[in-house]
């Protein structure tokens, strides 16, 4: 689950982490008020999508300006003014693709005097099962760029769960990013906080770009994107609260309130296979004959009739779908169960596209026999090879 800008640094600012104060605007009218109880003299106006890229993205429409999603004004009116023409528009990023994604919040925070940015990161290390930090000086741009280009330039770590973070990792980080003197200690103190709340919220990523040193001599976040554990969600009730279901695809908003695991794709041919090997197995096979799945949706080995007639209406609500393949291995999962489900989808949202469906396991003989009595225009495969031949010929005809 992720979360928006304004939210990560509230819940920085509750951990006692250095942010700028900032408002959050929902309506054009109330943005003038807002950017006024701040200080000034310059404030920062920041569309709030859940993608990166902001400041360099565009507007689909006209009426929001050539400047990006991230905007500097020198008065209050100004920032008004901005906010009123990011509001309700939609913004295009590196992230969003060329759909790009509406503005329905704006924050405005007040301006930072920066001497030096930093890049700094906690992930959750898939190979090594631990935290790693993640810091470089090379804050403010792409970190997929720095990567490529002066991959020296990023220093990676993980933490020891036996041990947990120390100050020498503090420290660490603090020399990896050139840090001197006091800011070292402040350093120490930050990345302590941050990985403490890292825990105690069940994070999956936390990245501040950029970390920065202020012609003050203070250290301060800017920027924060946060994304957390959707399985943890039941212990934080706080940050389930926070989800923002527009953001959300809404295909795959529904598959979630139906226990579907579910992701949307660009391609042609919509999957519904139990098991998320086999449904990796079926995408794969797909592409080898040489057509792009429409989604990854994996019913799981318990699901019920109403799970799968879900399941289907999500696959033909998506208008990109051109054909379907169903691939059940009857384990725990029974292929009547199946059958029957595919069935009541169809008769109840139609069947516009080839549909070919393989069954294999658990009651499949049952299985196969309601769909043969069933009079749907249905194909019928062998196995899984059979089936994804028989499916891209379809839609490739």
């Amino acid at each position: 689950m992720n979360i928006h800008e304004y939210q990560a640094k509230a819940l920085l600012r509750s951990y006692g982490i250095p942010v700028s104060d900032g408002r959050v605007v929902l309506k054009a009218e109330d943005a003038k008020t807002a950017a006024g109880e701040l200080d000034g003299p310059l404030w920062v106006v920041k569309s709030q999508i859940h993608a990166g890229g902001r400041g360099k993205g565009h507007f689909k429409e006209p009426e929001a300006g050539e400047k990006g999603g991230v905007r500097l004004a020198r008065s209050v009116g100004e920032a008004a003014e901005f906010a009123r023409q990011m509001l309700g528009r939609t913004l295009v990023t590196i992230q969003t693709g060329a759909a790009g994604k509406q503005v329905n919040r704006i924050y405005i925070e007040d301006g930072s005097d920066i001497d030096r940015e930093f890049y700094l990161a906690l992930l959750i290390d898939r190979q090594t099962s631990r935290i790693s930090i993640v810091a470089s000086t090379e804050g403010g741009m792409s970190i997929e760029d720095v990567a490529h280009d002066t991959p020296e330039k990023i220093h990676t770590f993980t933490i020891d769960p036996a041990t947990g973070l120390q100050d020498f990792h503090g420290r660490r980080v603090a020399f990896a990013l050139g840090l001197t003197g006091a800011h070292v200690k402040s350093c120490v103190g930050i990345v302590k906080k941050l990985y403490q709340m890292f825990v105690e919220k069940d994070m999956d990523m936390l990245e501040i770009n950029p970390f920065c040193v202020l012609k003050d001599g203070t250290l301060r976040l800017l920027d924060a994107k946060m994304a957390f554990d959707g399985n943890a969600m039941y212990r934080h009730a706080d940050i389930a609260a926070l989800r923002d279901e527009t953001e959300e695809d809404p295909k795959e908003l529904a598959a979630s309130k139906f226990d579907l695991n579910y992701i949307a794709l660009d391609g042609e041919i919509g999957c519904m296979v139990n098991g998320a090997g086999l449904a990796m197995a079926t995408m794969d096979i797909i592409k080898l004959y040489g057509a792009e799945p429409a989604n990854f949706l994996d019913v799981g080995g318990g699901a019920t009739k109403e799970k799968v007639t879900e399941a289907f209406k999500i696959i033909t609500s998506d208008p990109q779908v051109k054909g379907i393949l169903v691939n059940i291995f009857g384990g725990i999962m029974r292929c009547d169960i199946i059958a029957e489900g595919v069935i009541a989808a169809v008769k109840e949202v139609g069947l516009k596209v080839p549909l070919v469906v393989r069954l294999e396991g658990t009651n499949v003989e049952l299985g196969k026999d309601i769909i043969r009595k069933s009079g749907l225009n249905v194909i019928a495969a062998d196995d899984l090879k059979d089936g994804a031949e028989k499916i891209v010929k379809a839609v490739k005809g």
